[in-house]
């Protein structure tokens, strides 16, 4: 994105040097520098939503990293800044799997997957995640 004069608004514009680690730039119509900050990659709230509640289901960062797509260490500081805490669960495990929706309305339809677990069922772009708790056996 090229942007424009701040003062003319003119769209002729030529880089002219870094100040303070901003690049500055030189309108050619009425002689203005002036620089812009540096636009940051801004990841939508979407994810961090998904991500804290995949960690908060038992999930592990990098287990979240590979279905997100979004690095471990940004999920690790999204735990630490919001401040999330998962409560300790020694007698149950999550697993999850990703289904399209035909899988899993075949998946559902068995009953016998229904019994003795939890689960949830969560969106994930174009496909469904079923998060599901089996508890250890003594």
């Amino acid at each position: 994105m090229i942007p424009t004069c701040p003062k003319c608004r003119n769209e002729n514009i030529v880089k002219s040097g870094v100040v303070k680690g901003r690049q500055r730039y030189l309108c050619k119509r009425c002689q203005y520098h002036f620089s812009v900050n540096k636009l940051g990659k801004k990841i939508d709230n979407y994810y961090v939503t998904k991500a804290l509640q995949l960690y908060l289901e038992g999930m592990s960062l990098r287990e979240i990293e590979r279905i997100l797509g979004v690095s471990h260490v940004t999920v690790s500081s999204w735990v630490k800044t919001y401040k999330v805490k998962r409560p300790e669960n020694a007698d149950y495990h999550p697993t999850y799997k990703i289904y399209n929706h035909a899988e899993l309305v075949e998946y559902l339809a068995d009953k016998s997957h229904m019994t003795g677990t939890g689960m949830i069922i969560t969106e994930l772009g174009d496909k469904f995640m079923l998060i599901k708790w089996e508890r250890f056996r003594q």
